[in-house]
């Protein structure tokens, strides 16, 4: 299953409500789980990003719809990108002329 790596900045809402913070990782682990999506890891980070979380999920349009969700809720803002394992990065490389 395809591999993604969010990258998460906390809105003003989510500033003022980050003592909610793990209650809402919670939520948003049983809200993938219903979409076929594999939350496999939240980081809390300093730095440019607030947060970092690293998931599995079906497909693209599966993963741009739980972000959308989630995004839409307020207290996040995020950046989603595809990653890919050694084995799968193997099948693109193998591609090249």
């Amino acid at each position: 299953m395809p591999r993604y790596v969010a990258l998460m900045n906390w809105t003003d809402q989510g500033v003022r409500s980050a003592k909610d913070s793990l209650k809402r990782r919670q939520q948003a682990e049983e809200s993938f789980a219903k979409m076929g999506i594999t939350l496999e890891t939240v980081l809390w980070t300093q730095g440019r990003y607030d947060l970092v979380g690293i998931m599995e999920a079906p497909d693209d349009a599966t993963v741009a719809a739980a972000m959308l969700n989630l995004g839409g809720q307020g207290n996040l803002r995020t950046e989603t990108m595809r990653a890919f394992s050694a084995e799968e990065m193997e099948g693109v490389l193998g591609r090249l002329g």
